[in-house]
């Protein structure tokens, strides 16, 4: 695949404010001025919010096929790029999921929500996390996925020695790992994307959507910078727990994506009322893969609770 073009480091147009999504009829974009940064979202629908928490090396339209489906059942749809990442501003500092957490609850609280249906997918879920945990009178329901919770099961995880996943250690030294990547962003990049998803158009996909926002000036670093964080991400969130998590948790993995028994296992130390499923064909990028079979599931997990602002 050529992908020449790709290799500019030219940042993508960012869309204005209150202009209409291509493609999703119904959502716009926005940004908002929180907690010290200015964070990019798309939201549509009108109903109960739920709150979709994109991954890396993703944005916000990792959820795309996802959304129109949740609010044509009848939900307002709310997905934030993190910090740093897609079009929301890059920092240098504020990438712990605490904060991370907080840039989001200032969003919903700008758009009038008291309680949320709340989904995050790999570092989205310990966003996720952070946010459920540290408010959880504003959760209703919660969905984790694809991920590990730092404190809870990351830190084994993450520690090559044992058999656990290199990349975690890499990204966290920020410097090193953007030095390394320079210039070869795709390279590094690509083939994760397509081993994340099932989908033949996977390579496409990241080329299109995903991969020209890590390829702009401070990409790669943005997103090594929620990595940097992790090891005290897990001391804050062990110090802070006091109890498990009371709201209805649901666990979901692709059944080809990481081992469910890891994000189970995780879980299950923070929270008390866990269902686990798996999604069928599809991978680390579920959202992606299987959206009908996502959405059906997502509209029934969050069915039974209506009010629109808790």
């Amino acid at each position: 695949m050529n992908t020449q073009f790709m290799t500019s480091g030219v940042a993508p147009a960012t869309p204005q404010a209150d202009s209409t999504v291509k493609g999703l009829d119904g959502f716009t974009h926005r940004y908002a001025e929180v907690n010290g940064t200015r964070i990019h979202y798309v939201v549509g629908g009108k109903g109960p919010a739920i709150v979709l928490v994109h991954g890396y090396p993703y944005t916000w339209a990792s959820w795309r096929k996802l959304m129109p489906l949740l609010a044509d059942a009848g939900f307002t749809v709310i997905a934030p790029d993190l910090r740093g990442l897609g079009d929301s501003a890059k920092t240098e500092t504020g990438y712990s999921k605490v904060n991370v957490a907080e840039d989001i609850r200032q969003i919903v609280k700008s758009l009038g929500f008291d309680t949320i249906h709340l989904v995050g997918t790999d570092i989205g879920t310990m966003v996720a996390y952070a946010y459920a945990s540290r408010h959880p009178d504003e959760v209703r329901r919660l969905i984790l996925a694809e991920s590990l919770i730092p404190g809870f099961g990351l830190d084994e995880l993450m520690n090559p020695a044992t058999g656990g996943y290199w990349h975690f250690g890499f990204h966290a030294q920020v410097d090193v790992a953007e030095l390394l990547t320079a210039g070869k962003e795709v390279a590094y990049l690509q083939p994760t994307m397509k081993w994340a998803s099932t989908s033949k158009d996977a390579e496409e996909v990241a080329l299109k959507l995903f991969l020209p926002y890590y390829l702009a000036p401070g990409g790669m670093r943005a997103g090594f910078k929620h990595y940097e964080t992790m090891v005290e991400d897990g001391r804050e969130n062990r110090a802070a727990f006091r109890s498990k998590l009371k709201m209805p948790v649901l666990v979901l993995n692709g059944d080809k994506g990481i081992p469910q028994a890891q994000t189970l296992g995780c879980v299950l130390q923070v929270a008390e009322n866990v269902e686990a499923e798996l999604v069928p064909q599809s991978g680390h990028t579920f959202a992606e893969d299987n959206p009908a079979w996502v959405g059906e599931r997502l509209a029934r997990f969050f069915a039974p609770l209506s009010p629109a602002h808790g």
